[in-house]
C-alpha cells in the first residue's frame, strides 16, 4: 500500500469522525488492507490529530476477550490511542449529538508509574510498574455503517475510540486482586451487564503486557504517567439521549455519566 493511499484512508476516517457520519468500511474499496497497513493508517490518523493540537493522554486495548479474538480470528488484541478531547468528567454529560452510534463498555484503567518496554513483558511486571488502577467507562463509536467492519477496518479507525470517563478513586494494584473484580454496568438504574475482570485475557494486566510487547516490536514503549484502558470487561451496550450510565466495580469504586441531546 502506497503512502498516498494511507493518507487518503486516514483523512476519510478523520472526516467521518469530525462530521459525525457513518461511512462504508475501508476494505470495500481497499480489500488488500491488512493488519500491518491498518496500523500504518492508524499512525497517520494519530499524526493528523496531533497536527490539530490534540494530545495523546493514553492508549486503549480492544479484542481482549478470548471469545472475541477467536471470533475475529486473531491471536493478539488490538490497540488505539486516547486523546485529550475524548475525556469526559466523571458523572458529567455526553452530548449525543457529538457521536454517531455510541456504545458503552466498563473497563479497568491502569496509570503507569514507570516506563514499560517490551518484548517479554509479563502481567507481573505490569503490576509492578503500575501506580494506580481506576474504574472507567469507554464510549466506542465506530465510524462504519451499522458497526460492521473487518479487523483491519477497526484498527485503521483507531479501534473505535470516541470518549472515556475515568472514576475519581485511585487504587494501588497491590491492594486488590485485579483478577477477581466484579462489576455491574447499569443504564437508568437497571443492571444491563455483569462480569468479572478475568474476562480480560484472564487478568487485565495481561492486556497491558500484550500492548507493551506489541509496541516493543516497533521500538516503542509505554511511558510513566500514561493511562491505559485494559479492554472491555462487559459487552458493549447501545446508549441514547436521556440514559444515565453507571458502572460499579468491587474494590475500585464507581464511574458514570448522563447522555444529553
Amino acid at each position: 500500500m502506497q503512502i498516498a493511499e494511507k493518507k487518503t484512508i486516514a483523512q476519510y476516517l478523520l472526516d467521518a469522525e469530525r462530521e459525525r457520519r457513518e461511512v462504508v468500511r475501508v476494505t470495500v474499496d481497499y480489500p488488500e488492507l491488512n493488519v500491518e497497513n491498518a496500523y500504518a493508517v492508524q499512525e497517520e490518523l494519530v499524526r493528523m490529530k496531533c497536527e490539530e493540537n490534540l494530545s495523546i493522554v493514553g492508549m486503549k486495548m480492544g479484542l481482549t476477550s478470548r471469545a472475541k479474538m477467536e471470533q475475529m480470528g486473531v491471536e493478539e488484541p488490538i490497540y488505539g490511542y486516547l486523546f485529550n478531547n475524548m475525556l469526559l468528567e466523571n458523572y458529567g454529560e455526553l452530548s449525543f449529538g457529538t457521536c454517531i452510534h455510541p456504545k458503552v463498555e466498563a473497563e479497568i484503567a491502569f496509570i503507569l508509574g514507570k516506563d514499560i518496554e517490551g518484548p517479554g513483558i509479563t502481567g507481573a511486571q505490569v503490576l509492578a510498574a503500575t501506580q494506580y488502577v481506576v474504574p472507567a467507562l469507554e464510549i466506542i463509536d465506530s465510524r462504519y455503517e451499522n458497526f460492521r467492519f473487518t479487523l483491519p477496518d477497526v484498527i485503521a479507525d483507531n479501534a473505535s475510540a470516541s470518549r472515556v470517563v475515568f472514576g475519581n478513586s485511585l487504587t494501588r494494584p497491590d491492594l486488590i486482586d485485579l483478577e477477581l473484580v466484579g462489576m455491574i454496568l447499569s443504564i437508568n438504574g437497571k443492571a444491563r451487564e455483569m462480569a468479572a475482570s478475568a474476562a480480560v485475557l484472564g487478568h487485565p494486566a495481561h492486556a497491558i503486557a500484550a500492548l507493551a510487547n506489541m509496541l516493543g516490536r516497533k521500538g516503542e514503549k509505554l511511558k510513566a504517567g500514561q493511562i491505559i484502558l485494559a479492554g472491555a470487561v462487559t459487552e458493549a451496550v447501545r446508549i441514547d439521549i436521556g440514559d444515565i450510565v453507571q458502572a460499579k466495580m468491587d474494590g475500585l469504586g464507581d464511574v458514570g455519566f448522563t447522555v444529553v441531546d
